[in-house]
């Protein structure tokens, strides 16, 4: 079965690069063989991918100078598979950026334990980086944007649509100070025509709504003649 998974096979052998995408498509990964490192990168302009194999002696770009070039961007991980088996050059790509390290000859079933390990671990970091970019946080004010989930100090608060849109507005900009004109195009979607009223009400009910759960602590300052910002009282 197909997975979702991209590797690139970096190798300018045609023999062990058709190796290598041979057993690992076997496994159901999404594979592209590349057979130089300028070919390469023109790869990774092209495609996300979720692991990289790569042999250190290719023709233009060289796999060291590919390590500190994926290193730039990308954190996705970087196996090593080369001849240069020695201790030195172990340390010298490790340092360089990558995560594990294969010797040739290799062994076709320590090559995909590897693999499966190193992606094991990738997926499980993406995963939590992905949910922690969801989440959106001031004082013991929680915001998840995925679920459409609002807590303070642990306690859940039932906020209207609008409610919601207004405070993602102000957590994703925490040191922003909103005029109401800024909260009406952006919430509302519409020209501002000088309805101070609607705005208000909406913030004062969302400012009840965080009070009535957590009552001595500010989260969002009135700045008086301006509008409306997150408060940075303690």
């Amino acid at each position: 079965m197909e997975s979702d998974i991209n590797i690139l096979v970096v190798e300018d052998d045609a023999d062990i690069n058709g190796l290598l995408c041979r057993i690992l498509s076997k496994q159901g990964y999404k594979v592209r063989g590349a057979y130089s490192g300028t070919e390469a990168k023109m790869c990774l302009e092209m495609q996300d991918y979720q692991l990289i194999l790569l042999d250190l002696m290719l023709p233009g770009v060289s796999g060291e100078e590919l390590i500190a070039h994926i290193r730039s961007v990308k954190t996705m991980p970087i196996i090593v598979i080369s001849a240069k088996d020695f201790q030195e050059t172990k340390i010298d790509v490790l340092k360089l950026g990558a995560d594990d390290f294969v010797a040739k000859p290799f062994d076709v079933e320590e090559v995909t334990a590897r693999v499966l390990a190193q992606l094991r671990r990738f997926m499980v970091f993406s995963k939590a980086k992905e949910e922690d970019s969801n989440i959106l946080r001031h004082k013991d004010l929680m915001l998840n944007k995925e679920t459409m989930e609002v807590t303070v100090k642990g306690i859940h608060i039932s906020l209207t649509a609008r409610e919601f849109s207004i405070l993602e507005l102000l957590l994703s900009y925490p040191n922003k100070v909103f005029t109401k004109a800024n909260l009406f195009e952006h919430v509302w979607k519409d020209n501002y025509l000088g309805d101070d009223n609607t705005v208000n009400v909406h913030m004062s009910n969302l400012r009840s709504k965080i009070s009535a759960a957590d009552k001595d602590t500010e989260y969002v300052r009135t700045v008086w003649g301006i509008g409306f910002k997150l408060s940075d009282k303690t």
